[in-house]
């Protein structure tokens, strides 16, 4: 089965001159050896359609792994527009800052424009 040559110049003269080969055993070993050699051959029309249906069942496995990756993205995916709604409290109040302006005289505060003193 290895050599092709040989075992196709065997066959040649089994199917030439059968008496005169020296052992009929070597015929039929050849006539096998092309049968088996045949059905290892594959049929282009075959592995046409052994590799579309192989394309087919890739990306059916390609769409179901896509989906399965979808669904657990949405699962982990944060909606903003759901989350529970959560008071803001305002900072406290600062203080009043100082200036460095003097005090008037007498310990009085100035009084503020547009207001009358009792």
């Amino acid at each position: 089965m290895e050599d092709r040559v040989t075992l196709d110049g065997v066959l040649m003269k089994c199917n030439q001159d059968p008496n005169s080969v020296r052992n009929p055993s070597d015929c039929e070993n050849a006539r096998i050896a092309i049968e088996r050699l045949a059905s290892q051959e594959v049929d282009p029309n075959v592995e046409k359609k052994r590799q579309e249906e192989f394309e087919k069942a890739r990306e059916q496995l390609r769409l179901a792994q896509e989906k399965i990756r979808q669904e657990q993205e949405a699962k982990t995916k944060v909606d903003p527009y759901t989350l529970p709604v959560v008071p803001v409290t305002p900072p406290p109040a600062k203080a009043p800052a100082t200036t460095d302006a003097p005090a008037p005289a007498g310990g009085a505060s100035a009084p503020l424009a547009g207001t009358t003193t009792p």
